[in-house]
């Protein structure tokens, strides 16, 4: 191999090590803003994370996150905006990426 060879190989291996920790911390917003909504709606326990998971499986509907916004915020009804949603969802990823990359 030659060293252009090693450095693309480089290149590649970390972009599909960097596109990993996305997607990791991306499913770890989305967990936690599961975990937030679920303690609004008054679930606990094995509930609470059963509603973690609907909200990951809601970000494989479209592209980007607005599929997880619509489907916590039209299960919250009145009890949050879909802006606070967004909001809490951003806080929530700078966690979660943090959480990530620690455990990397």
């Amino acid at each position: 191999m030659t060293t252009f060879d090693d450095r693309e190989n480089a290149f590649e291996n970390k972009y599909a090590h960097d596109e990993e920790m996305k997607f990791k911390a991306e499913a770890r917003a989305n967990k936690l803003l599961g975990l937030w909504a679920a303690e609004l709606l008054g679930k606990t326990g094995p509930d609470a994370d059963a509603y973690a998971v609907e909200v990951i499986k809601a970000d494989f509907e479209e592209a980007g996150h607005e599929d997880v916004v619509r489907k916590v915020a039209a299960d919250l009804g009145d009890k949050a905006t879909a802006d606070e949603i967004r909001n809490k969802r951003a806080a929530l990823l700078v966690m979660a990426k943090d959480q990530v990359m620690k455990e990397a």
